[in-house]
C-alpha cells in the first residue's frame, strides 16, 4: 500500500475539530481538522460498526481513539465505505487498514485513483471564494495504492454491512463520488456532493459558519454532473444530512436550503471563472 499524502502536514483546522456529535441513534459524525468522518453503528463495547471516509492526512490516530471509545478496543469496523478518494477523505486509510485489516469499498469509477493508476485533476486555485481555494495547489492529488484492500460497491446499490442503506452515484466532484441514503428515516451521508460550509474560505471553515454550498470549487471538475447530483439528492427529501465538510443539517432548514441550492445552483455553487467552468477541462 502507498499513500503519499498520509504524512503530509496540512495546517488547517476548525473550532469543531475533535468534537463529535450523535446525529441519530446509530450515526455519529466526527469532525477532525476540516473534514468529517462518520461512524455507523450503535455505540457500545463489541457492537458492529462501519466507518464512512478516512479523514485528513495524519488523522488516523484520532479516528482510532474515537472508535475505541465508542466501540471498544480490538473491535475493528466491518468495512470502510469511501464517498470518494480525495486526499481529505482517505488521509488515514493505510494506517487504518494496517490496524484493522478490514475491506474498503468505493464506486467502481474511483478504482483508478485508489489503485495507483490515475491521479485526480490538479486543484484549481483560480476559482474565487477565499484562501483555501488559493492555496489548493498545495493539496495532494496523487492516486493512492490500496492494492487488494479495495473493491467496488455492489452493483445492486446496497451498502455492505449497512442494512437498509443504498449508495447513490453522485458524480461531479469526482467521477465515482457516492452518497449514502436510508429511506426508513431519511438519513443522508452526502460526502462532498454538497457541503454545509463555504469550503473555499479559511475563515468560514475555521468558524464552521453554517450555510449550504455546492461541492468544494477548487476540486470539482464537472459542474453539470454536480448539479444533477444535487437535484437527485434534493428529490429524496432527506430529513438529516451529514456532509463531508460543515455541520450536519436537518429538518426544515435542510429542505429549504437544498431547494435553494437547486434553484440557485449557478449562483451558489458554480464559480464565476475557473478551469472547469462552462465545460472546460484544460
Amino acid at each position: 500500500m502507498e499513500n503519499k499524502a498520509e504524512k503530509r502536514i496540512i495546517p488547517m483546522t476548525s473550532i469543531d475539530s475533535g468534537i463529535g456529535e450523535q446525529i441519530t441513534s446509530d450515526l455519529y459524525y466526527f469532525p477532525f481538522m476540516i473534514v468529517n468522518v462518520v461512524f455507523y453503528g450503535y455505540p457500545g463495547e463489541g457492537n458492529e460498526w462501519v466507518l464512512i471516509d478516512a479523514g485528513m492526512p495524519r488523522s488516523g490516530d484520532n479516528i482510532i481513539v474515537e472508535a475505541e471509545e465508542r466501540f471498544g478496543k480490538n473491535n475493528p469496523p466491518k468495512a470502510i465505505i469511501l464517498t470518494h478518494g480525495h486526499f481529505d477523505h482517505v488521509g488515514g486509510i493505510t494506517q487504518l487498514i494496517e490496524k484493522w485489516k478490514m475491506p474498503v469499498y468505493a464506486h467502481e469509477l474511483e478504482m483508478p485513483f485508489l489503485r495507483g493508476e490515475e491521479d485526480y485533476p490538479d486543484p484549481d486555485p483560480t476559482v474565487e471564494g477565499g484562501l483555501l481555494a488559493k492555496i489548493s495547489p498545495y493539496y495532494p492529488n496523487e492516486a493512492i495504492k490500496l492494492e487488494g484492500h479495495v473493491q467496488a460497491l455492489p452493483q445492486d446499490g446496497t451498502v455492505p454491512f449497512m442494512d437498509g442503506w443504498k449508495w447513490i452515484h453522485t458524480p461531479g466532484h469526482t467521477q465515482g463520488h457516492v452518497s449514502l441514503f436510508r429511506e426508513a428515516d431519511g438519513s443522508l451521508i452526502a460526502g462532498d456532493a454538497f457541503v454545509t460550509v463555504k469550503q473555499e474560505s479559511l475563515y468560514k471553515v475555521f468558524t464552521q459558519e453554517h450555510e449550504i454550498s455546492g461541492p468544494p470549487r477548487y476540486l470539482t471538475p464537472d459542474w453539470e454532473a454536480a448539479r444533477a447530483s444535487v437535484e437527485k439528492l434534493a428529490a429524496l427529501r432527506p430529513v438529516v444530512a451529514i456532509t463531508g465538510h460543515g455541520r450536519p443539517m436537518a429538518g426544515k432548514t435542510l429542505r429549504e436550503n437544498l431547494d435553494l441550492l437547486v434553484e440557485k445552483f449557478d449562483d451558489i455553487a458554480i464559480p464565476d471563472h475557473g478551469r472547469f467552468v462552462n465545460g472546460k477541462q484544460d
